[in-house]
């Protein structure tokens, strides 16, 4: 092509081509012209014999554009030319290159703790399960950090004297009788009329304060069923006072007082987790329960006996948000609904999740259940 490309140059200076030549007109030109410098060539030259006749000398000015080389050859860099390594021509580069070919991708898999390549932690931004934040300091869980943790073990302290015996946990499982072969190596059976065990208490340390897990507010509309705008501000004002888009439930069972059948759409959920469950407990402790009228507090036999504790809002109560009270007039007033709010800790005992809820503010009435 360089050969091609110096002939084309030196039949440019000698015949006039078209602005826009051809290729076969442009190969005639090239072809004609190459041939008017070997005879103009072997014309000049003296004929000194035949061998000299035949090659033209090197140095005449018609072949100068000529490359004798192939073109195949890798060309030789200039001395001033360096070779960067990678690194270094990635940090010299100013413009990031299209990610989807030289960007890193972590795997998608975990192929366990000795294979080579290994998944970022969380907190890096190129994993997969990275969330950008938080954004905020939230107030009750910087408390909960700073002073109720270290508090709660105080509390929960129960001092035992050294060298006394611990008492055994009792089996609260059965065993099998052993009367059949198939007994042999079989995991304990349930008690008789197969109770849900309550999770047995362990006392605080520091492997095990209890903290909040999650928030759960749940809204049962059964006006939805023959009015769908009731559960359209019903997930409206759910996504006002928590941040997140609610799901929609559907009714379980059939209420023919209320005239709504199975399967029916009829209520909202949304589950809170991290900051988010901190700031709507936040709000209710702080904003939303100081300001009902006559509120005793939440009743102290809530409870599941594993550490999840539950309590209600009226819509009277709902709209005491200040994101609901600072557009009222958006929001039908009877269309409001009410919530039933769950509230699961990582305590293994209401008494503990009692505790740890009443530090953070929220008041218990009456009997106080174990």
């Amino acid at each position: 092509m360089a050969s091609i490309r110096g002939i084309a140059r030196t039949a440019g200076r000698h015949a006039t081509a078209p602005l826009r030549p051809t290729a076969t007109t442009m190969m005639s030109t090239i072809s004609h012209n190459f041939g008017a410098a070997r005879q103009s060539s072997s014309q000049s030259q003296p004929p000194s014999s035949s061998s000299s006749s035949a090659a033209p000398a090197p140095t005449d000015p018609v072949f100068e554009d000529l490359e004798f080389d192939s073109s195949f050859l890798t060309p030789l860099l200039p001395e001033d030319v360096k070779m960067l390594s990678p690194l270094e021509r990635s940090r010299q580069r100013t413009e990031r290159l299209p990610g989807s070919r030289y960007q890193y991708h972590p795997p998608k898999f975990d192929r366990g703790p000795l294979h080579p390549i290994q998944s970022p932690e969380s907190s890096d931004p190129t994993a997969r399960d990275f969330v950008p934040g938080p954004y905020h300091l939230n107030r009750l869980r910087q408390t909960y950090h700073t002073t109720i943790a270290s508090d709660l073990m105080t509390l929960a302290y129960t001092h035992t004297i050294p060298g006394t015996e611990k008492i055994p946990t009792p089996q609260r499982l059965r065993s099998w009788d052993g009367s059949s072969p198939y007994h042999k190596n079989r995991p304990l059976r349930q008690p008789r009329g197969d109770p849900k065990l309550p999770l047995l208490e362990k006392p605080i340390t520091f492997r095990n304060i209890p903290e909040i897990r999650s928030v759960t507010l749940a809204a049962f509309v059964p006006k939805a069923a023959r009015e769908p705008e009731h559960l359209v501000v019903a997930r409206m004002v759910t996504q006002a006072i928590t941040g997140k888009v609610a799901t929609i439930t559907t009714v379980k069972h059939n209420v023919g007082q209320w005239g709504i059948i199975k399967g029916q759409k009829a209520g909202v959920k949304v589950t809170l987790y991290g900051n988010e469950a901190y700031d709507f407990l936040d709000k209710c402790i702080h904003i939303v329960f100081p300001r009902i009228k006559d509120w005793p507090g939440v009743n102290g036999s809530t409870g599941d006996s594993s550490g999840n504790l539950a309590f209600g809002l009226t819509s009277e109560n709902t709209a005491l948000f200040p994101e609901v009270e600072a557009n009222y007039s958006m929001y039908p007033a009877k269309q409001i609904p009410g919530y039933r709010v769950f509230v699961e800790t990582t305590a293994k005992s209401d008494r503990h999740a009692r505790l740890l809820l009443g530090s953070f503010g929220l008041p218990f009435y009456g009997r106080l259940r174990d």
